[in-house]
């Protein structure tokens, strides 16, 4: 008890991340204070670097202290800088994964709904529509068309694009939210036309 209060009238910014980890593993708010001080900028770079929106940056580098109180007590750590680049970044990979699911969600109801929206006879004459498909394909400014041919007709991911066509993963998935969304604009008016 004696060293904590020692520890209390320290300046914790001295104390080395080895001795932080012990003393946050004893319910050190002071210490937990002076780890958060000491990563919290060079976490939310990290994690602003990789999925680029302030708010989810700064939502996960939260995320990642509050789990990081609540585990306090079975956390063994030798390099803690690393351990937390290490988890920021992996949280960072997780919610780019689960965006990505999403918008393939979103794709999935927009064709779906599509499909819904037509007729078992309106089906049947599938060169119309895929006639239809190519006129708004010929509509898509030459890149975005490219991309979304590479994705949706080869079936590439994201991330296979982007290497290919030297692109950012966040550029890959702007122009297929742009050719989704014109697509499903397009392709309403043809039914209506139908």
């Amino acid at each position: 008890m004696k060293s904590q209060q020692n520890v209390s009238r320290m300046n914790y910014r001295l104390i080395p991340e080895e001795q932080l980890v012990g003393f946050l593993r004893d319910d050190d708010a002071g210490a937990f204070e002076e780890i958060y001080n000491r990563y919290w900028y060079k976490l939310f770079g990290v994690a602003y670097h990789q999925i680029g929106t302030k708010e989810e940056a700064e939502e996960l580098v939260h995320d990642l202290f509050e789990s990081l109180w609540h585990r306090r007590r079975q956390l063994v750590v030798r390099h803690l800088g690393m351990y937390l680049v290490v988890s920021i970044k992996h949280l960072s990979t997780n919610y780019i994964k689960s965006q990505i699911n999403h918008r393939r969600l979103q794709e999935y109801l927009i064709l779906h709904e599509m499909q819904q929206s037509f007729s078992t006879e309106e089906l049947v004459n599938f060169a119309d529509l895929s006639q239809a498909v190519e006129e708004v394909m010929k509509k898509l400014p030459e890149k975005t068309c490219e991309i979304f041919r590479l994705s949706r007709f080869e079936n590439r991911s994201v991330r296979d694009i982007a290497n290919e066509l030297n692109l950012s993963e966040k550029a890959i998935e702007y122009h297929l939210t742009k050719s989704m969304k014109l697509l499903k604009e397009q392709l309403r008016a043809y039914q209506n036309y139908n």
